[in-house]
């Protein structure tokens, strides 16, 4: 009989299921990826609503913050157990978690919607709440990661058995899924990852996890792709994405958009992962995230600009479908004009599709 194989098997530490977000009675420990990799070291959450400001705070980044949001969940199940409304308490936790970053709180409201219905089943069997919150938690991250692995072999299926990958920001399981694939199959293929300030989520977070996989990396400054393109013979360009619009925008970290316009100056393809959002019709129904500014004018604890200079920080930005070659999805590749067409192929609509 063939062995189950969990979906984060030969992935990088960053992207084993317990060091992501991880449930335990009365408190979530979720890793700060703010310090990864120089240090190891979780935030223990005790309340749903420090979960929820652990999310804001970007202690998890990229997809970290939907399990986080589904952890929190079970903590809020919980912190309420002997609550006499605890649908309703949920319910109000549901909307905190999911609100915590404006940008992606569709596809927030997915996941804890889906652990609302989870506890809802769980009361009207007799059963604990948090513990039917954790186990929907696990299969979401069972059945994301597997999607996430059969997006890989769409993606690596247009990788060049040698050949150089730039990335952008932490595309997080897409990263080990792809580059684990592109392992199995006996490419050689090395990534080239901007640092994506100012939380440098490309240096410590995607370079990492290639590392850790073997996989040959170099960081560069986020004022060098360009010259890159020109002088390390790049052959494609990668990255997911917070919001896929149905009428082809993608929304991903502040810099995408940029990569894009140089893919496309010197021909090289580009491919976004992920599955479009169905609420958003338009780009019109994104909101873009302004954080701090004055995370812009500091590094590693240090200002780094005269007082009185102003900074301005806008956490994502748009990349339109004109600059996309095509959207790569468990479902296979698409043209960003033909979204709509995913969801006739598939028919998950329950939270597991962030």
């Amino acid at each position: 009989m063939k062995q189950y194989r969990r979906g984060d098997e030969n992935l990088a530490f960053l992207l084993r299921y317990e060091n992501i977000a991880w449930y335990e009675a009365g408190s979530v420990r979720i890793l700060d990826r703010r310090i990864y990799p120089t240090k190891k070291e979780f935030v223990v959450c005790h309340k749903y609503q420090e979960v929820a400001q652990a999310i804001a705070d970007m202690v998890t980044q990229s997809a970290g913050p939907y399990y986080a949001a589904a952890m929190g969940m079970a903590l809020a199940a919980w912190q309420c157990r002997e609550s006499a409304d605890p649908l309703g308490y949920l319910t109000q936790a549901a909307y905190t978690l999911s609100h915590a970053r404006p940008t992606t709180s569709v596809r927030m409201e997915a996941v804890t919607q889906g652990c609302l219905r989870a506890a809802g089943q769980a009361l009207a069997a007799g059963r604990p709440l948090d513990q039917a919150i954790f186990a929907y938690s696990l299969d979401m991250l069972e059945a994301r990661y597997r999607r996430i692995a059969q997006t890989a072999v769409y993606l690596v299926d247009l990788f060049p058995q040698k050949g150089c990958i730039m990335t952008q920001c932490f595309a997080e399981t897409i990263v080990g899924a792809m580059l684990r694939e592109a392992d199995e199959r006996g490419y050689d293929i090395s990534l080239i990852c901007p640092e994506t300030r100012p939380y440098l989520q490309g240096a410590r977070l995607t370079a990492s996890v290639a590392c850790d996989q073997g996989c040959s990396v170099t960081v560069i400054t986020d004022n060098m792709p360009g010259f890159a393109f020109r002088q390390k013979n790049i052959s494609l360009f990668t990255c997911a994405a917070d919001a896929i619009t149905m009428d082809g925008y993608v929304v991903n970290k502040v810099g995408t958009f940029q990569i894009a316009l140089l893919a496309n100056y010197f021909h090289v393809p580009c491919y976004v992962t992920g599955a479009p959002d169905k609420r958003h019709h338009t780009i019109e129904d994104v909101t873009i995230e302004e954080r701090d500014p004055e995370q812009v004018l500091h590094f590693m604890g240090q200002r780094t600009a005269m007082p009185g200079v102003k900074g301005w920080y806008p956490a994502f930005d748009i990349t339109p479908p004109e600059l996309i070659t095509a959207v790569i999805t468990d479902q296979g590749p698409f043209s960003p004009l033909r979204l709509p067409e995913y969801f006739e192929r598939q028919n998950e609509d329950d939270g597991f599709l962030v």
